[in-house]
Protein backbone atom coordinates (compact mmCIF):
# COMPACT_ATOMS: atom_id res chain seq x y z
CA UNK A 1 0.00 0.00 0.00
CA UNK A 2 1.14 3.27 -0.84
CA UNK A 3 2.78 5.64 2.01
CA UNK A 4 1.28 8.97 3.21
CA UNK A 5 4.15 11.69 1.98
CA UNK A 6 6.27 13.32 4.57
CA UNK A 7 7.78 16.53 4.53
CA UNK A 8 10.57 17.67 7.05
CA UNK A 9 10.87 21.40 7.04
CA UNK A 10 14.47 22.56 8.19
CA UNK A 11 14.74 26.27 9.01
CA UNK A 12 18.19 27.23 10.25
CA UNK A 13 20.53 30.57 10.37
CA UNK A 14 22.46 32.28 12.73
CA UNK A 15 21.21 33.64 16.20
CA UNK A 16 18.76 36.44 16.15
CA UNK A 17 17.75 36.15 12.30
CA UNK A 18 14.24 35.53 13.05
CA UNK A 19 13.67 31.84 12.78
CA UNK A 20 11.06 31.41 15.49
CA UNK A 21 8.92 33.85 14.12
CA UNK A 22 8.78 32.17 10.59
CA UNK A 23 8.41 28.87 12.31
CA UNK A 24 5.09 29.78 13.76
CA UNK A 25 3.59 31.11 11.02
CA UNK A 26 4.73 27.67 8.89
CA UNK A 27 3.52 25.63 12.22
CA UNK A 28 0.02 27.62 11.82
CA UNK A 29 0.22 27.66 7.85
CA UNK A 30 0.66 23.55 7.71
CA UNK A 31 -1.52 22.81 11.50
CA UNK A 32 1.32 21.14 12.30
CA UNK A 33 3.90 20.90 15.19
CA UNK A 34 7.92 22.59 15.86
CA UNK A 35 10.99 20.70 17.04
CA UNK A 36 14.20 22.31 18.00
CA UNK A 37 17.55 21.16 17.54
CA UNK A 38 19.22 24.08 19.42
CA UNK A 39 21.33 22.29 21.62
CA UNK A 40 21.24 25.38 24.03
CA UNK A 41 16.87 24.95 24.46
CA UNK A 42 17.17 21.80 25.82
CA UNK A 43 18.21 22.86 29.38
CA UNK A 44 15.11 24.19 31.94
CA UNK A 45 17.78 25.96 34.03
CA UNK A 46 19.01 27.90 30.92
CA UNK A 47 16.56 30.54 29.60
CA UNK A 48 17.68 34.04 29.45
CA UNK A 49 20.78 33.50 27.63
CA UNK A 50 19.27 30.98 24.77
CA UNK A 51 16.62 32.39 23.08
CA UNK A 52 13.94 29.93 23.70
CA UNK A 53 10.44 31.31 22.49
CA UNK A 54 8.31 32.85 24.96
CA UNK A 55 5.93 31.39 27.18
CA UNK A 56 3.30 32.86 24.09
CA UNK A 57 5.45 32.33 21.64
CA UNK A 58 5.40 28.40 22.66
CA UNK A 59 1.60 28.62 23.60
CA UNK A 60 0.76 29.35 19.43
CA UNK A 61 2.25 25.53 18.60
CA UNK A 62 3.19 22.17 19.84
CA UNK A 63 6.80 22.88 20.77
CA UNK A 64 9.44 20.15 21.38
CA UNK A 65 12.86 19.26 22.46
CA UNK A 66 12.96 23.21 24.50
CA UNK A 67 13.05 22.19 28.44
CA UNK A 68 13.07 18.90 28.01
CA UNK A 69 16.45 18.51 30.34
CA UNK A 70 18.09 19.17 33.23
CA UNK A 71 21.86 20.22 32.86
CA UNK A 72 22.72 17.72 35.45
CA UNK A 73 21.44 15.50 32.55
CA UNK A 74 24.39 13.76 30.30
CA UNK A 75 22.77 14.21 26.35
CA UNK A 76 25.02 13.91 23.32
CA UNK A 77 23.83 14.54 19.51
CA UNK A 78 23.49 10.65 19.39
CA UNK A 79 20.87 10.62 21.82
CA UNK A 80 19.37 13.75 19.95
CA UNK A 81 19.01 12.07 17.07
CA UNK A 82 17.31 8.61 18.20
CA UNK A 83 14.59 11.21 20.14
CA UNK A 84 13.87 12.90 17.06
CA UNK A 85 13.78 10.66 15.16
CA UNK A 86 11.45 8.56 17.09
CA UNK A 87 9.08 11.30 17.38
CA UNK A 88 9.04 12.11 14.28
CA UNK A 89 8.03 8.51 13.58
CA UNK A 90 4.69 9.68 15.71
CA UNK A 91 4.21 13.25 14.24
CA UNK A 92 4.38 11.83 10.77
CA UNK A 93 1.50 9.34 11.11
CA UNK A 94 -1.02 12.76 11.99
CA UNK A 95 0.81 15.23 10.13
CA UNK A 96 2.42 15.22 6.93
CA UNK A 97 4.62 18.68 7.34
CA UNK A 98 6.93 18.85 10.60
CA UNK A 99 8.81 21.91 11.13
CA UNK A 100 12.57 21.82 12.77
CA UNK A 101 14.56 24.56 13.21
CA UNK A 102 17.63 25.61 15.33
CA UNK A 103 21.16 27.49 14.79
CA UNK A 104 22.93 24.01 16.08
CA UNK A 105 23.88 22.44 12.48
CA UNK A 106 25.72 19.21 14.31
CA UNK A 107 21.85 18.33 15.92
CA UNK A 108 20.76 18.94 12.37
CA UNK A 109 22.46 17.19 10.49
CA UNK A 110 22.63 14.26 12.55
CA UNK A 111 18.65 14.08 12.09
CA UNK A 112 18.68 15.15 8.43
CA UNK A 113 21.98 12.80 7.06
CA UNK A 114 22.58 10.35 10.43
CA UNK A 115 25.65 10.22 12.38
CA UNK A 116 29.03 8.06 11.91
CA UNK A 117 29.62 5.40 14.90
CA UNK A 118 31.75 7.28 17.94
CA UNK A 119 32.81 4.68 20.82
CA UNK A 120 31.85 5.59 24.21
CA UNK A 121 34.53 7.50 26.93
CA UNK A 122 34.66 6.83 30.27
CA UNK A 123 32.95 10.22 31.83
CA UNK A 124 36.44 11.20 34.00
CA UNK A 125 38.11 11.59 31.01
CA UNK A 126 35.18 14.00 30.10
CA UNK A 127 35.25 15.95 33.10
CA UNK A 128 39.41 15.72 33.21
CA UNK A 129 39.26 17.69 30.18
CA UNK A 130 36.88 20.43 31.59
CA UNK A 131 38.84 21.28 33.98
CA UNK A 132 42.01 21.75 31.93
CA UNK A 133 39.58 24.03 29.84
CA UNK A 134 38.90 26.04 32.82
CA UNK A 135 42.41 26.47 33.74
CA UNK A 136 43.95 26.74 31.16
CA UNK A 137 41.32 29.03 28.34
CA UNK A 138 40.51 28.71 25.30
CA UNK A 139 43.82 28.70 23.41
CA UNK A 140 45.09 26.03 25.06
CA UNK A 141 42.19 23.75 23.96
CA UNK A 142 42.31 25.20 20.34
CA UNK A 143 46.16 23.45 20.31
CA UNK A 144 45.45 20.35 21.65
CA UNK A 145 42.69 19.82 19.65
CA UNK A 146 45.21 20.97 16.60
CA UNK A 147 47.85 19.03 17.46
CA UNK A 148 46.06 15.33 17.76
CA UNK A 149 44.07 15.81 15.00
CA UNK A 150 44.58 18.65 12.36
CA UNK A 151 42.04 17.03 10.13
CA UNK A 152 39.16 17.92 12.35
CA UNK A 153 40.76 20.93 13.48
CA UNK A 154 40.52 22.36 10.14
CA UNK A 155 37.32 21.91 10.09
CA UNK A 156 35.45 22.45 13.70
CA UNK A 157 34.18 25.62 14.71
CA UNK A 158 37.23 26.92 16.34
CA UNK A 159 35.34 28.94 19.12
CA UNK A 160 33.00 26.33 20.04
CA UNK A 161 34.87 24.58 23.27
CA UNK A 162 31.98 21.71 23.20
CA UNK A 163 33.36 20.39 20.14
CA UNK A 164 36.79 20.80 20.34
CA UNK A 165 36.46 18.93 24.21
CA UNK A 166 34.80 16.26 22.62
CA UNK A 167 37.43 15.71 19.71
CA UNK A 168 39.88 15.65 22.37
CA UNK A 169 38.26 13.14 24.82
CA UNK A 170 38.16 10.62 21.77
CA UNK A 171 41.57 11.10 21.06
CA UNK A 172 42.28 10.15 24.83
CA UNK A 173 39.91 7.46 25.68
CA UNK A 174 40.83 5.20 22.26
CA UNK A 175 43.99 6.75 20.53
CA UNK A 176 42.05 7.55 17.72
CA UNK A 177 41.00 11.09 15.62
CA UNK A 178 37.92 12.32 16.24
CA UNK A 179 38.01 12.91 12.55
CA UNK A 180 38.41 8.85 11.56
CA UNK A 181 34.97 8.50 12.84
CA UNK A 182 33.17 11.30 10.79
CA UNK A 183 32.76 9.10 7.02
CA UNK A 184 29.88 11.40 6.42
CA UNK A 185 27.93 8.63 4.40
CA UNK A 186 24.45 10.16 4.19
CA UNK A 187 21.56 7.85 5.12
CA UNK A 188 18.12 7.47 3.56
CA UNK A 189 15.48 9.07 5.83
CA UNK A 190 11.43 8.24 5.55
CA UNK A 191 10.74 11.39 4.91
CA UNK A 192 11.91 14.72 2.01
CA UNK A 193 13.35 17.20 3.91
CA UNK A 194 13.19 20.73 2.56
CA UNK A 195 15.56 23.31 4.35
CA UNK A 196 15.13 26.66 4.54
CA UNK A 197 18.09 29.42 5.45
CA UNK A 198 16.92 32.67 7.28
CA UNK A 199 20.12 35.45 6.57
CA UNK A 200 19.85 39.55 7.02
CA UNK A 201 22.35 41.98 5.66
CA UNK A 202 25.77 41.50 8.04
CA UNK A 203 25.05 45.62 9.75
CA UNK A 204 21.17 44.58 10.27
CA UNK A 205 21.79 40.93 11.32
CA UNK A 206 24.67 42.59 14.43
CA UNK A 207 22.56 45.13 15.12
CA UNK A 208 19.83 42.65 16.22
CA UNK A 209 22.39 40.59 18.10
CA UNK A 210 23.39 43.40 20.04
CA UNK A 211 19.98 44.16 20.92
CA UNK A 212 18.75 40.74 21.99
CA UNK A 213 22.18 40.58 24.04
CA UNK A 214 21.17 43.82 26.02
CA UNK A 215 17.63 42.40 26.41
CA UNK A 216 18.94 39.30 27.65
CA UNK A 217 20.76 41.22 29.96
CA UNK A 218 17.85 43.46 31.32
CA UNK A 219 15.41 40.13 31.78
CA UNK A 220 18.47 38.62 34.16
CA UNK A 221 21.08 36.96 32.28
CA UNK A 222 23.79 37.90 34.67
CA UNK A 223 21.39 36.82 37.89
CA UNK A 224 20.85 33.77 36.20
CA UNK A 225 24.86 32.70 35.24
CA UNK A 226 25.42 33.78 38.21
CA UNK A 227 23.23 31.69 40.35
CA UNK A 228 24.95 28.62 38.13
CA UNK A 229 28.41 29.64 38.76
CA UNK A 230 28.78 26.80 40.90
CA UNK A 231 27.72 23.93 38.88
CA UNK A 232 30.12 25.74 35.69
CA UNK A 233 31.78 22.48 35.49
CA UNK A 234 28.77 21.07 33.89
CA UNK A 235 29.32 20.16 30.01
CA UNK A 236 25.53 21.92 29.21
CA UNK A 237 27.00 25.42 30.56
CA UNK A 238 30.42 25.23 28.03
CA UNK A 239 28.51 27.61 26.44
CA UNK A 240 27.97 31.58 24.92
CA UNK A 241 26.82 33.88 27.21
CA UNK A 242 27.51 31.87 30.64
CA UNK A 243 31.15 31.34 30.20
CA UNK A 244 31.91 34.57 29.59
CA UNK A 245 29.68 35.51 33.08
CA UNK A 246 31.32 33.27 34.94
CA UNK A 247 35.08 34.43 33.59
CA UNK A 248 33.91 37.82 34.92
CA UNK A 249 32.22 36.31 38.62
CA UNK A 250 36.20 34.93 38.36
CA UNK A 251 37.10 38.65 38.42
CA UNK A 252 39.07 38.28 35.17
CA UNK A 253 37.92 41.38 33.63
CA UNK A 254 35.36 44.09 34.56
CA UNK A 255 31.65 44.50 34.04
CA UNK A 256 31.83 47.11 31.20
CA UNK A 257 34.07 44.14 29.16
CA UNK A 258 31.73 41.72 29.80
CA UNK A 259 29.10 43.23 27.90
CA UNK A 260 31.37 44.25 25.01
CA UNK A 261 32.63 40.18 25.00
CA UNK A 262 29.22 39.19 25.16
CA UNK A 263 28.21 40.90 22.34
CA UNK A 264 31.03 40.11 20.14
CA UNK A 265 31.31 36.56 20.96
CA UNK A 266 27.22 36.22 20.04
CA UNK A 267 28.21 37.97 16.52
CA UNK A 268 31.04 35.45 16.38
CA UNK A 269 29.28 32.95 16.69
CA UNK A 270 26.27 34.08 14.25
CA UNK A 271 28.99 34.07 11.87
CA UNK A 272 30.17 30.40 12.88
CA UNK A 273 26.94 29.26 12.53
CA UNK A 274 26.43 31.19 8.52
CA UNK A 275 29.65 29.19 7.96
CA UNK A 276 28.34 25.62 8.78
CA UNK A 277 25.48 26.41 7.19
CA UNK A 278 26.30 27.10 4.09
CA UNK A 279 28.26 24.27 3.41
CA UNK A 280 25.17 22.59 2.49
CA UNK A 281 24.13 23.58 -1.13
CA UNK A 282 20.62 22.17 -0.69
CA UNK A 283 19.67 25.18 2.04
CA UNK A 284 17.74 28.05 0.01
CA UNK A 285 18.52 31.04 1.35
CA UNK A 286 15.67 33.91 1.91
CA UNK A 287 15.52 37.43 4.07
CA UNK A 288 12.80 36.75 6.50
CA UNK A 289 10.95 39.13 5.34
CA UNK A 290 10.15 37.04 2.01
CA UNK A 291 7.18 35.10 3.69
CA UNK A 292 5.74 34.77 0.87
CA UNK A 293 9.36 33.82 -1.65
CA UNK A 294 9.19 31.04 1.22
CA UNK A 295 6.00 29.47 1.60
CA UNK A 296 5.97 29.45 -2.48
CA UNK A 297 9.31 27.40 -2.66
CA UNK A 298 7.88 25.14 -0.37
CA UNK A 299 4.99 24.36 -1.74
CA UNK A 300 6.90 23.54 -5.02
CA UNK A 301 8.73 21.41 -3.51
CA UNK A 302 6.31 19.45 -2.43
CA UNK A 303 4.47 19.38 -5.15
CA UNK A 304 7.95 18.86 -7.20
CA UNK A 305 9.58 16.17 -4.68
CA UNK A 306 6.80 13.14 -2.97
CA UNK A 307 8.70 10.41 -2.03
CA UNK A 308 9.41 7.86 -4.21
CA UNK A 309 6.28 4.69 -4.09
CA UNK A 310 3.88 7.34 -2.47
CA UNK A 311 0.85 8.86 -3.43
CA UNK A 312 1.21 12.39 -4.85
CA UNK A 313 -0.08 15.57 -3.29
Amino acid sequence: MPTVPSYLILVVGPTAVGKTNLCLKLAKKFQTEILSCDSRQFYREMNRGTAKPSAEELAQAPHHFINNLSINNPYDVRMYEEEALGLLEQLFQKNRVVVMTGGTGLFADAVVNGMDAIPEVAPEIREEIIQEYQSKGLSWLQGAVEEVDPEFFAQVDRGNPQRLMRALEIWRGTGLKFSSFRTKKKVQRPFEVIKIGLDRPREELYERIDNRMEQMLAEGLFEEAEGLFEKRGLNALQTLGYTEIFDFLERKYDKEELIRLLKRNSRRYAKRQLTWFRRDPLIRWFHPNEEREIFDFIQDQIALNPPKNATQL
